[in-house]
């Protein structure tokens, strides 16, 4: 299931404010489990009062005509929508049925929608409501992760995984572009290097331990794998994560949490800037070369920082850093790319 889609962010994560907010039956197995972080596991011989415990999304058996479907169909199925943790373009869509093998469904389908504001159950199940197909209905297999690319340019707010005729589901993974409303941003001072925002962790020059996704990840980590970790370098270079903005930004601090990691923190950082509206390989310094502390949270002012599209995070020689914070605001110019961006997804 290596595709490229993947290295886009989870906008299904419970991390950045997923959830699953409605499933229409969930007999065997619980909705929620289908956005937990962690991969599915499966203990054999393991009975609750409604048989084995799985680790995932399951339903009864469908029988023919029940209270919901009176006049049973072929297009009868289960279905469940979750809420994306912000909203965006999605990418890909993984669908994974893992430890189910008697008891997967046949075939299944993801919809996408845009609702605004904070819908209730009662808003999403509304008729009105405009579904997008974006997955089309397709054969599943059991105890496997299915990958499918999306094409759709539009920003959604909301899935709906649909399976036919019941079943279960391990997991569901989102992949994409988070695309924040301007009007939010307008005029606020946050962490425009954050996911929540937008921004993506594009290149890394090693992710030999962990993902560089992780530096601008929701949240403190609480572990030394929550972070991004090098291997030991054993030349004369130094290793990096370039970091692509939400927008055209104005930088007013920086923060590097090198939490958790003791004695595989790196002995320096540095911070350079690139405005890709303008050059994006004119590379200019933010922070220069700093000396770092192990499990430590360090904080910048910045001050006379040109407006940059990326940020550039250098260690020296190797080693791990927890978390990346760029606090600051969009430029006008920044502020109307989003807009446009906004207005025709």
């Amino acid at each position: 299931m290596a595709t490229d889609f993947t290295a886009y962010v989870n906008l299904a994560s419970r991390a950045l404010g997923a959830g699953v907010v409605a499933a229409n039956d969930e007999w065997f197995a619980e909705k929620e489990n289908l956005l937990k972080a962690e991969a599915p596991t499966f203990r054999p011989h393991t009975f609750g009062p409604k048989g084995q415990i799985m680790d995932g999304w399951e339903t009864r058996r469908r029988r023919g005509a029940s209270a919901e479907h009176p006049h049973p169909d072929a297009d009868a199925h289960d279905w469940a929508i979750i809420r994306l943790g912000v909203p965006g373009v999605i990418r890909g869509v993984v669908v994974d049925t893992a430890f189910f093998t008697g008891n997967y469904p046949p075939s299944g389908s993801v919809e996408a929608a845009s609702v605004p504001g904070v819908p209730s159950v009662e808003d999403l199940t509304d008729p009105s409501v405009r579904w997008t197909t974006i997955v089309p209905r397709g054969d599943l297999k059991g105890d496997t992760a299915h990958a499918y690319d999306v094409t759709c340019e539009q920003r959604f707010t909301h899935v709906r995984l649909n399976m036919f005729p019941d079943g279960g589901i391990a997991r569901l993974r989102v992949h994409g572009e988070a695309l924040p409303d301007p009007a939010w941003l307008d005029g606020l001072t946050v962490d425009l290097g954050a996911q929540e925002y937008g921004a993506v962790a594009e290149a890394a020059s090693d992710r030999y331990f962990s993902s560089p996704h992780n530096l601008n990840a929701p949240g403190r980590s609480r572990v030394m794998g929550e972070g991004w970790e090098t291997r030991r370098r054993r030349d004369d270079g130094h290793d990096w994560v370039r970091v692509r903005l939400v927008g055209q930004t104005e930088i007013l601090a920086a923060e590097i949490d090198i939490d958790n990691y003791l004695g595989n923190a790196p002995g320096w950082v540095a911070l350079v800037g690139s405005d890709a509206t303008v050059d994006a390989d004119a590379w200019f310094e933010i922070l220069p070369r700093t000396r770092v502390q192990p499990d430590t949270r360090h904080r910048f002012r910045l001050s006379d920082v040109p407006p940059v599209t990326h940020v550039r995070i250098e260690v020296f020689p190797d080693g791990g850093i927890a978390r990346l914070r760029l606090p600051g605001r969009l430029t006008d110019a920044g502020l109307a790319a989003l807009k446009a961006r906004f207005d025709t997804a």
